[in-house]
Protein backbone atom coordinates (compact mmCIF):
# COMPACT_ATOMS: atom_id res chain seq x y z
CA UNK A 1 0.00 0.00 0.00
CA UNK A 2 0.92 3.50 -0.94
CA UNK A 3 2.71 5.45 1.89
CA UNK A 4 2.27 9.14 3.35
CA UNK A 5 4.49 11.17 5.55
CA UNK A 6 3.00 14.72 6.31
CA UNK A 7 4.87 16.30 9.14
CA UNK A 8 4.52 19.94 10.67
CA UNK A 9 6.30 22.15 13.57
CA UNK A 10 6.27 22.73 16.91
CA UNK A 11 5.68 26.75 17.90
CA UNK A 12 8.90 28.39 17.95
CA UNK A 13 10.23 31.69 18.63
CA UNK A 14 8.25 32.19 21.83
CA UNK A 15 4.81 31.75 19.83
CA UNK A 16 2.13 29.83 21.69
CA UNK A 17 0.76 28.19 18.10
CA UNK A 18 2.17 26.77 15.00
CA UNK A 19 -0.48 26.60 12.33
CA UNK A 20 1.35 23.59 10.16
CA UNK A 21 1.60 20.94 13.13
CA UNK A 22 -2.20 22.03 14.02
CA UNK A 23 -3.33 21.43 10.21
CA UNK A 24 -1.41 18.17 10.09
CA UNK A 25 -3.28 16.95 13.50
CA UNK A 26 -6.31 18.02 11.51
CA UNK A 27 -5.51 15.98 8.53
CA UNK A 28 -4.83 13.13 10.46
CA UNK A 29 -8.06 13.20 12.15
CA UNK A 30 -10.23 13.19 9.05
CA UNK A 31 -7.80 10.81 7.13
CA UNK A 32 -9.76 8.36 5.02
CA UNK A 33 -7.21 6.77 2.68
CA UNK A 34 -6.96 5.42 0.17
CA UNK A 35 -3.08 5.83 1.52
CA UNK A 36 -1.55 4.79 4.66
CA UNK A 37 -0.67 8.42 6.18
CA UNK A 38 1.97 8.82 8.92
CA UNK A 39 1.47 12.11 10.48
CA UNK A 40 4.01 13.58 13.25
CA UNK A 41 4.80 17.25 14.77
CA UNK A 42 8.68 17.91 14.47
CA UNK A 43 10.77 20.20 17.05
CA UNK A 44 11.86 23.50 16.12
CA UNK A 45 15.55 22.46 16.27
CA UNK A 46 18.53 22.03 13.46
CA UNK A 47 19.23 18.63 14.73
CA UNK A 48 16.06 17.14 16.16
CA UNK A 49 13.84 18.03 12.81
CA UNK A 50 16.58 16.74 10.73
CA UNK A 51 16.83 13.57 12.60
CA UNK A 52 13.41 12.51 13.14
CA UNK A 53 12.69 13.28 9.77
CA UNK A 54 15.10 10.77 8.69
CA UNK A 55 14.28 7.95 11.26
CA UNK A 56 10.64 8.45 9.86
CA UNK A 57 11.62 7.88 6.60
CA UNK A 58 13.94 4.71 6.95
CA UNK A 59 11.09 3.37 9.21
CA UNK A 60 8.28 3.76 6.78
CA UNK A 61 9.93 4.30 3.61
CA UNK A 62 6.94 6.48 2.03
CA UNK A 63 5.96 7.05 -1.16
CA UNK A 64 5.09 11.03 -1.03
CA UNK A 65 6.53 13.21 2.30
CA UNK A 66 5.29 17.00 2.81
CA UNK A 67 6.83 18.46 5.23
CA UNK A 68 5.06 21.72 6.35
CA UNK A 69 5.51 24.82 8.49
CA UNK A 70 4.41 28.45 9.19
CA UNK A 71 5.68 31.41 6.99
CA UNK A 72 4.14 34.25 8.91
CA UNK A 73 3.35 37.18 7.29
CA UNK A 74 2.42 35.25 4.11
CA UNK A 75 -0.96 35.64 2.92
CA UNK A 76 -1.01 32.36 0.54
CA UNK A 77 -0.30 28.75 0.96
CA UNK A 78 3.23 28.76 -0.69
CA UNK A 79 4.06 25.17 -2.67
CA UNK A 80 8.10 25.73 -2.22
CA UNK A 81 9.72 24.46 -4.84
CA UNK A 82 13.64 24.51 -4.43
CA UNK A 83 15.78 23.75 -1.06
CA UNK A 84 18.88 25.22 -0.54
CA UNK A 85 22.09 23.62 1.01
CA UNK A 86 22.25 26.37 3.59
CA UNK A 87 21.62 27.29 7.40
CA UNK A 88 22.01 30.74 8.23
CA UNK A 89 19.57 31.57 11.34
CA UNK A 90 18.27 34.65 11.74
CA UNK A 91 17.29 33.64 15.09
CA UNK A 92 17.98 30.63 17.43
CA UNK A 93 16.37 27.56 17.15
CA UNK A 94 14.41 25.80 20.38
CA UNK A 95 17.39 24.17 21.37
CA UNK A 96 19.09 27.63 21.14
CA UNK A 97 21.09 26.79 18.48
CA UNK A 98 21.87 29.60 15.75
CA UNK A 99 24.28 27.91 12.89
CA UNK A 100 25.39 30.87 10.73
CA UNK A 101 26.68 29.91 7.20
CA UNK A 102 26.72 26.10 7.00
CA UNK A 103 25.52 23.41 4.82
CA UNK A 104 22.32 21.18 5.83
CA UNK A 105 24.15 18.31 4.18
CA UNK A 106 28.30 18.87 3.55
CA UNK A 107 28.99 18.09 0.59
CA UNK A 108 25.68 18.11 -0.93
CA UNK A 109 24.67 19.87 -3.72
CA UNK A 110 24.08 23.43 -3.10
CA UNK A 111 20.47 23.12 -4.01
CA UNK A 112 17.52 20.75 -4.60
CA UNK A 113 14.06 21.28 -6.37
CA UNK A 114 10.89 19.27 -4.83
CA UNK A 115 9.86 16.43 -6.71
CA UNK A 116 6.08 16.76 -6.67
CA UNK A 117 4.22 18.99 -8.91
CA UNK A 118 4.43 21.86 -7.48
CA UNK A 119 2.76 24.33 -9.83
CA UNK A 120 0.21 21.41 -10.46
CA UNK A 121 -0.54 21.73 -6.42
CA UNK A 122 -0.78 25.52 -5.83
CA UNK A 123 -3.63 25.90 -9.28
CA UNK A 124 -5.42 22.80 -7.15
CA UNK A 125 -5.48 24.82 -3.82
CA UNK A 126 -6.19 27.55 -5.57
CA UNK A 127 -8.99 25.64 -7.59
CA UNK A 128 -10.36 24.67 -4.00
CA UNK A 129 -11.14 28.92 -3.07
CA UNK A 130 -7.78 28.75 -1.14
CA UNK A 131 -5.20 31.39 -2.08
CA UNK A 132 -1.75 29.82 -2.90
CA UNK A 133 1.36 29.98 -4.50
CA UNK A 134 4.42 28.70 -5.95
CA UNK A 135 7.55 29.80 -3.73
CA UNK A 136 11.21 29.89 -4.66
CA UNK A 137 12.51 30.17 -1.32
CA UNK A 138 11.71 28.06 1.88
CA UNK A 139 14.26 30.74 3.65
CA UNK A 140 17.58 29.53 5.57
CA UNK A 141 15.89 28.34 9.02
CA UNK A 142 14.75 24.70 10.26
CA UNK A 143 11.52 24.48 7.44
CA UNK A 144 14.22 25.02 4.78
CA UNK A 145 16.60 22.64 6.35
CA UNK A 146 14.04 19.79 6.99
CA UNK A 147 12.72 20.52 3.27
CA UNK A 148 16.57 19.82 1.89
CA UNK A 149 17.00 16.93 4.31
CA UNK A 150 13.90 15.51 3.47
CA UNK A 151 15.07 15.63 -0.58
CA UNK A 152 18.47 13.81 0.62
CA UNK A 153 16.88 11.46 2.22
CA UNK A 154 14.01 10.08 0.50
CA UNK A 155 14.36 6.38 -2.23
CA UNK A 156 14.44 7.58 -6.10
CA UNK A 157 11.23 7.93 -7.09
CA UNK A 158 9.53 9.87 -3.98
CA UNK A 159 7.43 12.23 -4.27
CA UNK A 160 8.79 14.67 -2.26
CA UNK A 161 8.16 18.36 -0.85
CA UNK A 162 7.22 21.09 1.71
CA UNK A 163 4.37 23.73 1.88
CA UNK A 164 4.92 27.09 3.88
CA UNK A 165 1.75 27.86 5.24
CA UNK A 166 -0.02 31.40 7.22
CA UNK A 167 -1.06 32.10 10.72
CA UNK A 168 -4.15 30.67 11.29
CA UNK A 169 -6.99 33.03 12.53
CA UNK A 170 -6.54 34.18 15.79
CA UNK A 171 -3.17 33.20 15.79
CA UNK A 172 -1.36 36.06 14.24
CA UNK A 173 0.62 39.23 15.60
CA UNK A 174 -0.36 42.43 15.23
CA UNK A 175 -2.07 42.70 11.25
CA UNK A 176 -0.47 39.64 9.60
CA UNK A 177 -2.41 37.93 7.12
CA UNK A 178 -4.34 34.74 8.47
CA UNK A 179 -6.35 31.82 7.39
CA UNK A 180 -8.81 29.62 8.64
CA UNK A 181 -7.28 26.45 10.08
CA UNK A 182 -9.32 24.31 8.51
CA UNK A 183 -8.46 25.91 4.87
CA UNK A 184 -5.25 25.45 5.81
CA UNK A 185 -5.94 21.87 6.48
CA UNK A 186 -7.57 21.46 3.94
CA UNK A 187 -5.23 22.78 1.41
CA UNK A 188 -2.83 20.37 2.50
CA UNK A 189 -4.94 17.72 1.65
CA UNK A 190 -5.45 18.84 -1.35
CA UNK A 191 -1.54 18.99 -2.04
CA UNK A 192 -1.75 14.92 -0.91
CA UNK A 193 -4.56 14.20 -3.66
CA UNK A 194 -2.99 15.81 -6.44
CA UNK A 195 0.61 14.24 -5.74
CA UNK A 196 -1.21 10.76 -4.79
CA UNK A 197 -2.92 10.81 -8.08
CA UNK A 198 0.44 11.39 -10.04
CA UNK A 199 -0.64 14.34 -11.37
CA UNK A 200 2.13 15.17 -13.71
CA UNK A 201 3.02 19.24 -13.90
CA UNK A 202 1.76 22.12 -15.19
CA UNK A 203 2.85 23.85 -17.61
CA UNK A 204 2.30 27.65 -16.78
CA UNK A 205 4.28 30.35 -15.61
CA UNK A 206 4.95 30.87 -11.72
CA UNK A 207 8.25 32.32 -12.00
CA UNK A 208 8.80 35.94 -10.27
CA UNK A 209 10.92 39.28 -11.59
CA UNK A 210 12.97 40.11 -8.16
Amino acid sequence: MTTVLLTGFQPFGGDAANPSGEAVQLVASGWDGPATLIAAVLPVTFAGAAARLRELIAEHRPDVVLATGLAGGRAAIGVERIAVNLIDARIPDNAGAQPVDEPSIPGAPPAAFATLPVKSVAAAIRDAGIPAEVSHTAGTFVCNHAFFTALSAVAPGTRAGFVHVPWAVGQAPGDEPELPLGDIARALRVALDVTLAGAPETRSPAGTLH
